[in-house]
């Protein structure tokens, strides 16, 4: 097992070859596809939409690049981050290793509110796909919270009712998709259920972006409250901590950040599991260095894992959340292992 970067310039050295491994990947990302491309061509297509030179590809060509493949690659790159984040905030907060951003029902809530968008007919033509997924995910983590503070509020009280929420609205996800939906209609929310980039748009984009962006900001604020967190909530208490505050405002930011990735891109899993165990292994458990790294980590696994995805079963796509699984096991069982070996 590598020993930890502490050091301050050295984690600073890990950010800057992340953030460079992920502008080269995002850019190589675009190139990968049945359409011929280069790097040089997707700098050009940029460059020529935002004014700072041009492209000599075709119509179609620049289409391909700044409508379809760009934005599906950053949306992947944001999903990834925010997702990553998130469960590293949930591990440290719930201080359970197995913590991932669907533990509090999210992703069982935004499938129930999109399913009934799509089969029930529910606010059709008012409300989309999308919005019918946000809802269902609020409404799921409002669910949790009710429950887990009538149950005492404590940690693992969150985690019981996050459980039984999760139960609760698969089942009513697969009522529904048994008892209303026809063939079309349940291979085509199978498809979402299981996590898809391939509607992304640049509103998704921007919205996603400014979201986590957000989220990540407010969790940094909190980076000593949450490294206190790992000696207990007594132990965070008696260094003047609010517990229940600083707890309620976590949670409420990873569930809001979750439940609007999972109401574009459906239920991605094992990025937020993963990934926050490997950054830890590389710079460490304190959060000022732990979330920037998670985040780095998150969004250059899942835009590979999204190329790897579109790419693979060429002309099929495989959904985003299967390749995530297929990878993140193994992933998670080296770590695992590795973990065993060390104590």
């Amino acid at each position: 097992m590598p020993t930890a970067v502490r050091s301050t310039g050295a984690t600073a050295a890990v950010w800057v070859a992340g953030v460079v491994v992920l502008v080269l990947s995002c850019a190589t990302a675009i190139t990968i596809g049945p359409s011929e491309l280069s790097v040089r061509d997707v700098v050009g297509v940029v460059g020529d939409r935002v004014g700072l030179g041009s492209s000599e590809l075709t119509r179609i060509q620049q289409g391909i690049v700044w409508d379809l493949r760009l934005p599906r690659t950053l949306l992947a790159a944001v999903c990834g981050a925010g997702l990553a984040v998130c469960g590293a905030i949930l591990q440290s907060l719930l201080r359970n290793p197995l913590a991932d951003p669907f533990v509090l029902g999210i992703s069982s809530g935004a499938s129930t509110g999109a399913v009934t968008v799509v089969v029930l007919g529910v606010g059709a033509g008012a409300v989309g796909l999308t919005a019918g997924a946000f809802v269902g995910a609020v409404v799921a983590f409002a669910m949790v919270l009710a429950l887990a503070w009538a149950a005492g509020g404590t940690t693992d009280r969150v985690v019981l009712a996050g459980v039984a929420a999760t139960q609760l609205f698969s089942a009513l996800t697969s009522f529904i998709v048994f008892t209303a939906a026809d063939a079309e209609q349940t291979r085509g929310v199978l498809f979402w259920l299981l996590g898809s980039l391939s509607s992304a748009s640049w509103t998704d984009v921007a919205l996603c972006a400014a979201v986590v962006g957000l989220g990540l900001v407010l969790c940094l604020l909190t980076a000593s409250a949450l490294d206190a967190f790992a000696f207990g909530q007594d132990a965070a208490g008696s260094l003047g901590i609010d517990v229940g505050v600083v707890r309620a405002v976590l949670l409420t930011v990873t569930a809001l950040v979750t439940a609007v990735i999972v109401s574009t891109s459906g239920a991605i899993g094992f990025v937020g599991l993963v990934l926050p165990h490997a950054a830890r292994a590389l710079v460490g458990v304190r959060h000022h260095r732990l979330l920037p790294t998670t985040a780095l980590a998150g969004a250059i696994f899942l835009v590979w894992v999204d190329t790897a995805a579109r790419t693979v079963l060429d002309p099929q796509e495989l959904p985003v959340g299967v390749a995530t699984a297929l990878v993140g096991v193994p992933a998670f069982a080296v770590i695992l292992l590795r973990r065993g070996r060390r104590r």
